[in-house]
């Protein structure tokens, strides 16, 4: 889940290889966050990151193989380098 190469959301981790940038205030693609957590300059949710974990373990889990208690013992230790939760 770190390889220094590859790009996360900085707010739920998914892999942005592909994925669809969330969107600043003026409309420009967001540097750091999907467009499931962010868009128009604000955060879609306001919860904390333990929420995060509960909600984003079981597709992880889904996308990977592992269980979902692995899916969110790996983001624990994952998320707070993001920088929407430091």
């Amino acid at each position: 889940m770190s390889n220094e190469n590859q790009k996360f959301c900085q707010s739920c981790g998914m892999p942005m290889d592909g994925a669809a940038y969330g969107t600043e205030s003026d409309g420009s693609k967001s540097a750091d966050y999907c467009n499931y957590c962010y868009d128009g300059g604000k955060f879609c949710v306001d919860v904390t990151m333990q929420q995060m974990i509960d909600f984003c373990a079981k597709p992880m889990a889904d996308a990977t193989g592992i269980t979902t208690d692995d899916a969110k013992a790996q983001m624990a230790v994952f998320f707070p380098q993001l920088k929407r939760w430091h």
